[in-house]
């Protein structure tokens, strides 16, 4: 059975997205009880109407439903639990044994997946999972490649398993930290993390305030903050022959540029295609990261393994447009994220994952019937070529 490609969906619009680049299932929040506060989240008509998506394209919806509730906090949690299972939730990803708990006392239709955020580091703690309910266990990032193996051996048959393959890293323990509650007031745990890992720190002794010493970084990394982007490219056949059943990729507050790229490569991967890892990185590095890392999946942190450096990078190229739906008179119409100048040379990737260059008209026809050799965000062209829907055209800053 080929495995699972999961991606994540912090809007409805995102969520078309995951479907048109090839994934199996889409992972999403609604207003309240997930883990992403920020994303967007939908709202109960976007998740009904999501959930139709997904189904009549045959794919699966997982509802995050994985913070650490307090105790009034239940009664809303399980509302909007029954809400969702009549919609249709493929399944709820939870991280609180009490949400657990809750959730098979109300007789759902839809499974129910543990989080990494539950820290499941040993196939007792899978087991355990098993027998309260769970259809699924994601397994904490920080589990070496061995040590997932004897995970799958020794839980086969009882419960499927699931691995972050990509995304974005917290330098807490699979994603618990009080870090930002603490300094912004805003609770991690609740889906309100403010990311002060990443922000620039100073060193001030006792004795000697307003002097302050920089925290900085030599040529072996800081080790902790400002982790890199997990990608595990390299480990998914491996993973696979193990029995993993569902590779999942993070990313819920990301750019359906992100999306598409990051969805194709891994769709192309679990197909069988095999990249060298120039042409993997070069890929990868078309959206904005942090460098990439295979985190813990060699069993140790080793000094490749953290950024040496602060702040996103820029990625390798600017998305400046997507293919929509409509036809006017025939032709394709493009809308503009990113100014497009005519003459613009440009790298076309299509949800089926090839890329191609395109060059831009000497001239673009607007849908209104007026030529310009400017585009700008927001307005749309027409192109003659028949170019495939959620097409994007991106231009190449390095190569």
């Amino acid at each position: 059975m080929t495995p699972e490609l999961l991606a994540p969906a912090g809007t409805l619009e995102k969520l078309q997205w995951a479907v048109a680049y090839g994934a199996d299932a889409v992972y999403f929040g609604c207003e309240f009880g997930s883990l992403r506060s920020y994303a967007g989240n939908l709202t109960f008509p976007e998740a009904k109407t999501g959930l139709q998506i997904l189904h009549d394209h045959g794919r699966k919806g997982y509802v995050a439903l994985n913070i650490y509730p307090f105790t009034e906090e239940y009664p809303q949690l399980i509302e909007t639990a029954g809400t969702l299972d009549a919609m249709g939730a493929d399944a709820f990803i939870v991280s609180d044994l009490g949400v657990l708990n809750a959730l098979r006392q109300i007789d759902l239709t839809a499974a129910i997946h543990i989080s990494t955020q539950a820290n499941t580091v040993s196939s007792q703690a899978v087991k355990a999972y098993a027998e309260l309910g769970a259809a699924r266990v994601n397994l904490a990032r920080e589990l070496s490649l061995e040590q997932i193996e004897q995970i799958a051996i020794e839980t086969a048959g009882s419960v499927e398993l699931e691995v972050f393959i990509h995304g974005a890293v917290c330098f807490s323990y699979s994603g618990r930290c009080a870090i930002s509650d603490y300094l912004t007031g805003q609770r991690a745990n609740h889906g309100q993390c403010k990311h002060p890992c990443r922000w620039n720190y100073a060193l001030v002794e006792e004795k000697r305030p307003g002097e302050y010493f920089p925290v900085f970084e030599d040529q072996r990394g800081t080790y902790l903050f400002n982790s890199r982007e997990l990608a595990l490219f390299d480990y998914v056949p491996r993973l696979a022959e193990m029995g993993i059943r569902s590779f999942k990729i993070e990313g819920r507050m990301k750019s359906v540029h992100y999306l598409a790229s990051i969805i194709s490569f891994y769709r192309q991967i679990l197909d069988g295609r095999r990249f060298t890892r120039e042409e993997a990185f070069g890929l990868l590095n078309r959206v904005s990261n942090r460098g990439y890392s295979t985190g813990f999946i060699k069993g140790r942190i080793t000094e490749d393994d953290y950024a040496t450096h602060l702040g996103m990078s820029q990625g390798t190229a600017v998305f400046v447009g997507d293919v929509l739906p409509d036809k006017i008179d025939g032709k394709t119409v493009v809308r503009v994220r990113n100014t497009i100048h005519a003459g613009d040379k440009l790298e076309l990737l299509t949800p089926g994952g090839t890329i191609t260059r395109i060059e831009m008209p000497p001239v673009f026809a607007t849908p209104q019937g007026q030529a310009t050799d400017t585009m700008n965000q927001s307005q749309f062209f027409l192109v003659e070529a028949d170019l495939p829907v959620y097409s994007i055209l991106r231009r190449i800053m390095v190569e």
